[in-house]
C-alpha cells in the first residue's frame, strides 16, 4: 500500500467518523442502534412510539419556547445593527385597522394581481415534451392564462439511419439520467421563472404584483446554465425591481430567517437584510463563472447585486399563534405596505399564513393547463405514431416549496 492510498484511507474513515457524529448529533441515535432491527419494535407495540412522539415534541415546544424569549430579548433589538441590513430594518406590528384598510383599499379592489405557474414533462427516448403554463389572477375574477411546449430531439430527420443511430447511442451512452434530469429541470425552472415575472410585469394591470418565490430567482441569477437566459432574466428582474410595488411570498426558506418568523407575536413583521449579501455570497462567490460566463457577465452579476439587489429588502412574518411564519420579499421603499399586503392575504386563511392571492393563482393554473390531461394527449399522439408512449413523468405543482 502507497503513502497516497495510506492517506485516502485515512480521510475516508475519518470523513465516515464524522459523518456518524453528524447523524448521532442530528437524531440522538448511534447509527449502529438504529440499524439493528433488534432495537426496533414490533408492529403491537406502536402505542410506545406514540408516547415517545409525545415526549420528543412536548421536549421540542419547551426548548423552542426558550429560543423563542431569547430572540424576543437579545435577537430583535440587533437586527437594524447589522452590517448588510437596509435603513427600515426593524420589528413592526401591524394594527387590525391596518389589514382592513389593504383588504378593503388594495385586495378586494383589484389593486393586487398574483401570478403562478405549473409545468409538466413527459419523457421518451425519441423525445421530450414539456408544457409550461402560467396564470395571472385578482380578487375580482380577472384572469389571464399563457402556455408553452417544448420539444427535445436527439434524433432529426434527414440523417443517414445508420449514422443517426450510432450517434445516438454514442450520445446516450455518455449522457447520464441525471444530467438529462438536472438539465430538463433547470431549463424548466429557469424559463418558469422568467415567464412568471415577466407575465407580473408586461402583462398585470394592477399597481401591485404578488408573486411566489424569490423576486431575483436564483435560476435567472445562474442561467440555469443557459447564459443567454442569464442576460435576458437579469434585465427583466432589473425592470420588475425599477417597478417597485411587488411582494414574493416563497413557500419555505432559510431555517434561520423562519426561526426569527417563529419568535414574532401575531400580526407582526420583521425587516431583516438585503438580498445583496445573497447574490454575492451564494450566487456569485460559490459560482463557477468560467469562459462565457466570465469576463463581463460576472461583472454584470457584481453590479446586479451592487444596484439591484440592495434594492430588495429581505422579510418575515407571522399572521397568528397557530400559523407558521412566512417569508417575504420587497423593495426597500414600499416594503412596509408590502408586507401588511401579505399579512392581510394571509390572514385571510389563518391556519396556513400563506397569502390566499396566490394559492388561488396555483389553483387556477393547474386546473386550466392540467397534468392528467397533457399526458393523456401526449400518450395518444406517440401512440398513433407507433412509438412506445410510456416513459418518465414528472410535473411541478404549484405552491410547491421555491
Amino acid at each position: 500500500m502507497t503513502a497516497v492510498d495510506t492517506e485516502l484511507d485515512a480521510e475516508q474513515e475519518a470523513g465516515a467518523a464524522t459523518g456518524g457524529q453528524v447523524f448521532t448529533t442530528v437524531t440522538g441515535e448511534p447509527l449502529e442502534r438504529v440499524l439493528d432491527l433488534t432495537s426496533w419494535l414490533p408492529g403491537e407495540e406502536l402505542a410506545k412510539l406514540y408516547l415517545r412522539l409525545e415526549q420528543h415534541v412536548a421536549a421540542a415546544a419547551a426548548r423552542e419556547t426558550l429560543i423563542r424569549e431569547g430572540i424576543r430579548r437579545y435577537v430583535f433589538p440587533q437586527i437594524p445593527r447589522r452590517p448588510s441590513a437596509p435603513p427600515n430594518a426593524g420589528v413592526y406590528r401591524a394594527r387590525v385597522a391596518d389589514i382592513e384598510r389593504v383588504h378593503r383599499g388594495l385586495l378586494f379592489r383589484a389593486q393586487v394581481e398574483a401570478c403562478d405557474g405549473a409545468s409538466v414533462m413527459h419523457d421518451t427516448l425519441p423525445l421530450t415534451l414539456t408544457q409550461l403554463g402560467i396564470s395571472l389572477v385578482n380578487y375580482q375574477g380577472d384572469q389571464g392564462a399563457w402556455a408553452q411546449r417544448l420539444l427535445r430531439r436527439d434524433l432529426r430527420l434527414g440523417d443517414d439511419p445508420v449514422d443517426a443511430a450510432m450517434d445516438a447511442l454514442e450520445h446516450r451512452r455518455r449522457e447520464t439520467d441525471d444530467a438529462r434530469d438536472m438539465l430538463s429541470t433547470l431549463g424548466r425552472r429557469g424559463i418558469m421563472a422568467y415567464a412568471e415575472r415577466a407575465a407580473l410585469l408586461h402583462h398585470a394591470c394592477a399597481p401591485w404584483r404578488m408573486g411566489h418565490g424569490n423576486p431575483l430567482a436564483y435560476e435567472l441569477l445562474t442561467g440555469a446554465g443557459m447564459p443567454r437566459l442569464l442576460d435576458h432574466g437579469l434585465d427583466l428582474m432589473r425592470d420588475l425591481v425599477d417597478q417597485g410595488q411587488f411582494v414574493y411570498v416563497p413557500s419555505g426558506g432559510p431555517r434561520w430567517l423562519l426561526t426569527l418568523g417563529d419568535a414574532l407575536p401575531p400580526l407582526t413583521y420583521a425587516i431583516v437584510d438585503t438580498l445583496e449579501p445573497w447574490i454575492t455570497g451564494r450566487v456569485i462567490e460559490a459560482g463557477h463563472y468560467r469562459g462565457e460566463w466570465g469576463g463581463a457577465r460576472l461583472q454584470r452579476l457584481r453590479d446586479f447585486a451592487r444596484d439591484t439587489g440592495s434594492r430588495v429588502v429581505v422579510g418575515v412574518y407571522r399572521v397568528a399563534a397557530a400559523s407558521p411564519a412566512q417569508i417575504f420579499y420587497a423593495h426597500r421603499e414600499s416594503a412596509h405596505l408590502a408586507a401588511l399586503i401579505a399579512l392581510a392575504d394571509s390572514a385571510l386563511q389563518e391556519h396556513r399564513g400563506f397569502p390566499m392571492l396566490l394559492d388561488i393563482a396555483a389553483y387556477i393554473c393547474t386546473a386550466t393547463f392540467d397534468p392528467a390531461s397533457f399526458r393523456t394527449t401526449a400518450h395518444m399522439a406517440l401512440l398513433e405514431a407507433g412509438i412506445p408512449a410510456a416513459g418518465g413523468y414528472a410535473a411541478r405543482i404549484p405552491g410547491g416549496a421555491r
